[in-house]
């Protein structure tokens, strides 16, 4: 019972931090291996059970969608669907032993990143800007990384939507949530296939996850993101130490 109310928890937290600043598999997951699902299912399973939030999220921010001038929506979804598999087939290919040791590394990194991405990204912005080209292209990887892993992959794409001159932060929101549903799904898809969801676990989550994904546009619009950025970063902080630990 407390280990469902833990996922129940972790889930609805996601979703919102998902909804506002990213970040949310920084609780899922974790919460799932500290209940003592296996880290490659954990990742697999918290992937399923996380990425209906980002479409609720999405559905919420629909006001907002704008055109990327000289983008298609066709395209950067392709680029995001065919990333998202590979990642996701790359994570399955990876020995168990093999990830666990990655762990670490991947949360801290995605940690690190979410940290220092909104404060790096307006030099690089001054620094130069990007075309449709190198957008789709650099998607392309992220979405590899997202199907992967995940951990952080909001802040890489509002890095990269700031660079290609994007700078309303809800027109962002929204591109981000919807890719970040998307490349998911295609993930969920290949994790299913490969039979490599807990479903009890997963279905717990599910729900928190929507709650969260609901209350996320909400969230986003009315608090301080200064605020949850600090939570996130103590959150990712704090599981890569527990994970390098254990």
């Amino acid at each position: 019972m407390i280990a469902d109310l833990l996922l129940l928890v972790a889930a609805f937290g996601a979703g919102i931090m998902n909804a506002v600043a990213g970040g949310g598999s920084f609780l899922t997951f974790p919460a799932l291996v500290f209940t003592g699902v296996p880290s490659i299912i954990a990742n697999a399973s918290s992937t399923v059970a996380t990425f209906p939030g980002s479409f609720v999220s999405a559905w919420a921010y629909r006001k907002d969608f704008q055109p990327f001038e000289g983008v298609g929506m066709g395209p950067i979804l392709v680029v995001s669907l065919i990333g998202s598999i590979l990642g996701a087939l790359l994570l399955l290919w990876t020995p168990q032993q093999t990830f666990d040791a990655a762990i670490p590394w991947l949360l801290g990194a995605a940690t690190l990143l979410f940290a220092v991405g909104k404060h790096v990204t307006p030099y690089l912005k001054r620094a130069f800007t990007i075309g449709p080209a190198t957008l789709l292209s650099v998607q392309f990887v992220i979405a590899i990384y997202g199907g992967y892993f995940g951990g952080a992959i909001g802040i890489l794409m509002l890095a990269l939507f700031a660079l290609f001159g994007l700078d309303d932060i809800h027109r962002m929101n929204a591109m981000k949530t919807l890719l970040s549903g998307t490349l998911n799904a295609a993930a969920v898809v290949c994790f299913i296939l490969a039979g490599k969801v807990w479903w009890y676990q997963t279905v717990i989550m599910f729900v928190g996850a929507i709650l969260g994904g609901v209350a996320g546009p909400a969230v986003a619009k009315r608090m301080k993101q200064s605020h949850l950025r600090l939570i996130i970063i103590a959150i990712g902080t704090g599981m890569t130490v527990a994970f390098a630990v254990r």
